[in-house]
């Protein structure tokens, strides 16, 4: 009985040789290929799974042996029909070439056509093809790729358990991550804040936009896994402004709203609360601006600002017009189309342009998830916001009697968010020396679209703040991720510091 080598290396050649004759003959302008006309290049190159199939299918030993339910049939004999009816569906006059294949077959296997021994062949032939081989020689063109020497045996990993995962659907529902809920009284109602980590340690406070609150503004970005270890070694505030929590009730009647200066001026009762000495702003649009005008009247407890499509001026006759029809719905507690279009363009901008399931939960969250009074109240003291007043003054003599932000501000936005123009404008007033303008490119919500990318600009910011910030590798394919170390410092505790003397010239008298 032939070995099972053999009878494989019949098999190859065999095929090799079926191959062979209609590559030839298609050459040759001597037939039609399955693949249709063509050269012969090119009809190799669309037929070979086809050629696959072929030579799979005479292959399925039991579809011949259960064939017309014929099971006294030798195995071979169906083996040599099916190789003949493929060989007649390729070649047109092949009948001497088909002849050469089938002696091929006998001559290779030296196998009678008895069925008990062609079920003991085809047996094993049935348990040599069910795997792969158990190695594989790399070529030397290939070497390089895979990073082996030439000639190197690599063995094959067989995946046995691999199953698919489907990725979790975003969410703007509280998850309990943003830390510890805090009601704090204040002259103009109770705010909602929440507080994670030490407060002794240097502080980070941020302050939502329209429509949103510190859950659906920032639960998803500080969870970002750079950004936790930025912020791993630093207290997070989040601040709500009245009626904005998750959950809120709806406002008493003739309860009358904070401005924006009185919505900064809470920030002042947060912070005596949490016995906080100073913070980093981070605020988003409306949160940006209150953030801003705490800077100016403030300058001692802010040590930096991040700001994200920050206005610094008033608003305008178009936003005003939108935003009084918008409140007119929302002060009868109703949610309208265009008070939700309205919202998705302030926060995205160009909506086709960005990411459509982004779009779709906020969306959802804008119709379903809001109490739509109290928004229309927040939107009303938005609207009537006054100008910053802050102005660029570039003489050292003057600055210390002018209104200005006097702490470093990072000023975010994208390209296509609609209010590119307001932080040029609010970058136009900001001391040059303290202030960083930035454009994300391809997104509109920039946290949600582009979090890495922030990231690392805030990781970089805090350096040059003068934290001790460092990019920890884990891995030359996935880059570096940001880490706080527990030796924080900012550069004002050092300014503070008494027992600290610097001498500009000590050597005042290098010859005495």
């Amino acid at each position: 009985m032939a070995s099972l080598r053999s009878i494989r290396a019949g098999l190859s050649r065999s095929y090799h040789s079926l191959n062979t004759m209609g590559g030839h003959d298609e050459e040759t302008g001597g037939g039609e290929g399955l693949g249709g006309g063509g050269g012969g290049r090119e009809y190799n190159n669309s037929t070979s799974s086809t050629s696959y199939a072929a030579t799979t299918d005479w292959l399925g030993v039991d579809n011949f042996r259960t064939k017309n339910n014929n099971r006294t049939s030798s195995p071979l004999s169906a083996i040599k029909v099916a190789l003949s009816k493929v060989s007649r569906g390729r070649q047109n006059n092949s009948s001497s070439k088909i002849s050469t294949i089938l002696k091929e077959l006998d001559d290779e296997w030296g196998i009678s056509d008895d069925g008990t021994e062609g079920d003991i062949i085809l047996g094993k032939l049935r348990v040599s093809n069910s795997r792969m081989p158990s190695s594989i020689a790399v070529p030397p063109e290939q070497a390089s790729l895979l990073g082996t020497m030439p000639g190197e045996v690599l063995d094959d990993a067989e995946l046995r358990q691999v199953q698919l995962s489907v990725a979790p659907s975003r969410t703007l529902s509280e998850d309990g991550s943003t830390g510890t809920k805090v009601t704090v009284d204040t002259p103009h109602g109770p705010v909602t804040a929440a507080v994670s980590g030490d407060p002794t340690r240097p502080v980070i406070l941020s302050y939502h936009d329209l429509g949103l609150n510190h859950v659906t503004n920032f639960q998803a970005f500080f969870l970002y896994p750079e950004m936790r270890n930025v912020v791993n070694n630093f207290c997070i505030v989040h601040v709500n402004a009245p009626g904005q929590e998750e959950g809120a009730p709806t406002l008493p009647e003739g309860y009358v709203y904070p401005t924006m200066e009185e919505l900064a001026d809470t920030i002042t009762c947060v912070k005596n609360h949490l016995h906080l000495r100073s913070f980093i702003g981070f605020g988003v649009g409306l949160g940006a601006n209150v953030l801003a005008r705490y800077a100016t009247k403030y300058p001692n407890y802010v040590d930096a600002l991040v700001l994200v499509n920050c206005s610094s001026t008033q608003a305008g006759w178009i936003e005003w017009g939108y935003q009084k029809l918008n409140i007119r719905h929302l002060r009868s507690g109703t949610m309208t189309t265009g008070t939700v279009d309205y919202l998705m363009w302030h926060h995205f901008g160009k909506l086709e342009e960005c990411n459509q399931d982004l779009v779709t939960v906020y969306r959802q969250h804008f119709e379903r998830a809001i109490n739509p009074t109290n928004l229309g109240l927040l939107v009303d003291s938005y609207i009537r916001r006054s100008d910053l007043g802050i102005v660029r003054e570039l003489d050292p003599n003057k600055k210390k009697d002018v209104r200005m932000i006097r702490c470093q501000v990072l000023n975010i936005t994208a390209n296509l968010s609609p209010h590119i123009e307001d932080t040029v404008t609010f970058n136009g007033r900001l001391d040059p020396t303290l202030a960083t303008w930035m454009k994300i490119q391809d997104v509109g919500l920039v946290l949600d679209e582009a979090p890495g990318k922030v990231v690392e600009a805030f990781r970089l910011f805090l350096q040059g703040q003068g934290y001790a910030v460092h990019s920890r590798g884990i891995g030359s394919r996935q880059g570096s991720i940001a880490s706080v170390t527990s030796s924080t410092t900012s550069l004002r505790d050092l300014r503070e510091a008494r027992d600290i003397h610097i001498t500009e010239n000590p050597l005042q008298n290098p010859t005495a």
